[in-house]
């Protein structure tokens, strides 16, 4: 992992439905992730916030299923642009969300950077659906099925060639909320998933010690994408789509301390904070502290 850091804030809220997701940015710099990062002897650019479109009324959509699609696709063109200026700098982007559909433009300008990238995808949910699995049009349920090439043309295509990422190459952590879609699509997929029944079951330490083994000999970067609703609502209230049952405060620093032993994270993003339905700025404090363990930070 580089020393150098670049901060790319992407305050979209157009992905979904819910409000205020677009102050996630603001509350994590805010809950003093630059001055962590410095503390660990980082060097950190701010290079701002990516400019983000209207919200569009859906009558005025030319796809009327896919909620601001035109916006979200616009701006997912403007941070697969920004990410790979990082990459091509030697910077490490760290992006922070937004809703979850930002990971449609990070893991665009990251993989024009690797042959075989992997991702970790820590969340509830799988975001695996497309148009036509939808319930809700909501583009932040689709990020992970674009990349993997699968959905409208303007999303796949963006920052050129798709699909981004390879199946084979995906690991979901936490998962416990998926639509039928995405079900059938991770079994014909292959695609490797540890829901919460085998985190119970097999213990995070078990689980992070397996995602590193399959990821690390077939992979030449490892892409970070970790939806604060991963993690239980106890422990990271302010989400928008907030499930029961989730991973714990704990458990979330112990994976992200494995990954920095293995320093095999190349590039990463924090999503989902939105302090419009938080507690005091919990859960942005709770994305910081897991960002210093994710650099590196100790106890001792």
């Amino acid at each position: 992992m580089t020393n150098n850091i670049s901060i790319i804030g992407v305050p979209m809220d157009l992905g979904q439905t819910r409000r205020g997701v677009d102050m996630g940015p603001s509350a994590i710099r805010y809950a003093g992730i630059i001055e962590l990062l410095e503390r660990l002897d980082y060097k950190i650019e701010d290079l701002g916030d990516i400019q983000i479109g209207k919200r569009e009324r859906n009558n005025h959509e030319p796809n009327h299923k896919l909620k601001n699609l035109k916006a979200v696709a616009e701006a997912s063109e403007q941070l697969a642009s920004k990410v790979d200026e990082v990459i091509s700098s030697g910077s490490f982007p760290l992006v922070f969300g937004g809703d979850h559909s930002i990971a449609i433009g990070t893991l665009a300008g990251v993989s024009k950077h690797y042959e075989n990238l992997g991702v970790i995808w820590y969340d509830a949910h799988g975001d695996l659906n497309t148009e036509e699995t939808s319930p809700s049009g909501n583009i932040h349920g689709m990020p992970l099925a674009v990349s993997l090439g699968l959905g409208d043309s303007s999303l796949t295509g963006i920052a050129g060639s798709s699909p981004k990422i390879r199946p084979e190459n995906v690991v979901i952590i936490g998962a416990r909320s998926l639509d039928e879609g995405e079900r059938e699509l991770i079994k014909e997929h292959g695609i490797k998933v540890f829901t919460m029944h085998e985190i119970d079951r097999m213990g995070m330490a078990a689980v992070i010690e397996e995602t590193i083994s399959y990821l690390k000999d077939k992979t030449d970067g490892v892409h970070l994408s970790l939806d604060l609703d991963g993690l239980d609502p106890l422990d990271a209230p302010g989400v928008g789509t907030p499930v029961i049952g989730g991973i714990s405060y704990r458990e979330s620093h112990l994976a992200m301390e494995m990954l920095a032993e293995a320093n095999m994270i190349t590039s990463a993003e924090f999503v989902e904070v939105n302090p419009i339905l938080d507690e005091r700025n919990k859960t942005a404090t709770v994305a910081v502290a897991l960002m210093g363990s994710l650099f590196g930070e100790k106890l001792l």
